[in-house]
């Protein structure tokens, strides 16, 4: 096929994530990447303001992350891991224990984020069980929360204001917290925590868990919250004897100036859900990892396993590209990386404040957030985007940019001018 036909064939049968095949909005064909730049079929080049849904933190086509790839391509790309088991799996599982908080030690390979999250609720659930109490099988969650696609995981998104509020009548039904407002801990409002607090108070006999994003809530509205809030539920989770799930899918790894975001807290889950930049962006890998207490229950009581085994589980490419690129984050100076992002998105888009189109700005590590005050036309104001040589995917009312680490400073700049350029011409 030649250009204009396959682009034909991919309006007509191929459907992208989140959009429509009657009206389907525009896409832009990539044919290669390098670094920050994203170039098209005609030849433009975009600067990546996205990570391509926040895992690419080294950029794209890293010598060293194809050189893993491809010394795993020769041994083995696949086998199946029930009943057996390979080297990449065993180091990366060593590797995750060691920079992850104690005393997180067992982890279970998963296949996307998603899927992770839900691994997570199993566990919870299967836990209790294993304990003898089979009716702690509920969710305690806040609201505008977003911890995927799959229905465990959509059941714990939030059911009025999330994308999946139209399945409600079938997803499983959990408790829905008020969101904290406080942003840091010098803003820190008691009320804050009292929705919550009655809620795990008035059911601790049948939530299982709590699950939370950390310190930065995702596509359920890009909210930071403050740290004490993280604080005052494990104190709680620990009071009323339920478990406390973390998912730091789109956090984990650096992205909001600790390696892992509920390091801000002080906070210890016991379970963690990982995903995204697990693998630098270059295959779908996740991992839910939890305590000795938790595996060995789960173990040690009927049914005696746990009851999960995707078919992709600890694939050896994967493990292998995820081991390379936790060590090439680690062996960079990823804290100066991310410090300096983080200042230069507060004092470049500090200049959006001003414009009456905006409700809110917002910046954590290398996230920034410009919140307006009316759902713009998508596809019209990325086309602008993409006219002015960036990539930015904006959702709903936002406009928000979580860059490659690697992203230099006159590049940021690129995109922070473009960001305040469209949104002064709304």
């Amino acid at each position: 096929m030649n250009n204009e036909t396959w682009l034909s064939f991919d309006k007509a049968h191929v459907w992208h994530p989140y959009s429509s095949l009657v009206d389907p909005p525009p896409v832009y064909p990539v044919v290669s990447a390098e670094g920050v730049y994203l170039t098209l079929e005609n030849g433009q080049k975009l600067i990546d303001g996205m990570s391509s849904w926040w895992c690419a933190i080294h950029g794209y086509n890293h010598p060293k992350l194809n050189q893993a790839i491809q010394d795993q391509l020769n041994k083995m790309a696949h086998i199946m891991f029930g009943g057996l088991t390979h080297r990449p799996a065993v180091d990366l599982a060593e590797m995750l224990v060691k920079i992850t908080p104690e005393p997180l030690e067992t982890v279970f390979f998963c296949d996307s984020g998603s899927v992770s999250v839900e691994v997570a609720i199993k566990m919870a659930i299967q836990y209790w069980y294993a304990l003898g109490f089979p009716q702690k099988q509920r969710l305690l969650t806040i609201r505008s929360g977003y911890h995927g696609d799959t229905f465990g995981a959509m059941s714990v998104c939030d059911p009025v204001s999330g994308m999946h509020n139209m399945f409600s009548h079938v997803l499983p039904k959990h408790y829905f917290a008020d969101a904290p407002k406080s942003r840091n801990d010098e803003e820190w409002d008691e009320n804050d925590i009292r929705s919550f607090q009655t809620l795990i108070e008035s059911h601790r006999q049948e939530i299982a868990a709590v699950i939370l994003e950390p310190l930065l809530q995702g596509a359920g509205g890009m909210r930071i919250y403050c740290p004490e809030y993280l604080r005052r539920v494990k104190k709680l989770c620990e009071k009323h004897s339920v478990l406390l799930i973390l998912d730091e899918i789109a956090t984990g790894f650096g992205r909001t100036g600790t390696l892992f975001a509920c390091e801000q807290a002080g906070v210890i889950p016991d379970v963690l859900c990982l995903g995204k930049a697990l693998t630098g962006g270059y295959m779908s890998l996740a991992a839910t990892m939890t305590t000795k207490q938790v595996s060995q229950a789960i173990s040690s009581n009927s049914p005696g396993v746990f009851m999960h085994g995707p078919t992709f589980m600890g694939n050896p490419l994967a493990c292998s590209v995820a081991l390379a690129s936790i060590s090439l984050l680690l062996e960079s100076p990823w804290q100066e990386k991310i410090s300096r992002i983080e200042k230069q998105l507060n004092d470049s888009l500090s200049t959006c404040e001003k414009l009456p189109q905006v409700a809110d700005v917002r910046v954590l590590g290398a996230v920034g957030v410009v919140e307006l005050v009316e759902s713009p036309n998508i596809p019209q104001i990325q086309k602008q985007f993409v006219e002015k040589g960036v990539w930015i995917r904006p959702f709903r009312n936002l406009v928000y940019i979580m860059p490659p680490y690697i992203i230099k400073t006159q590049e940021l700049e690129q995109i922070t001018n473009s960001i305040i350029e469209v949104i002064s011409s709304l």
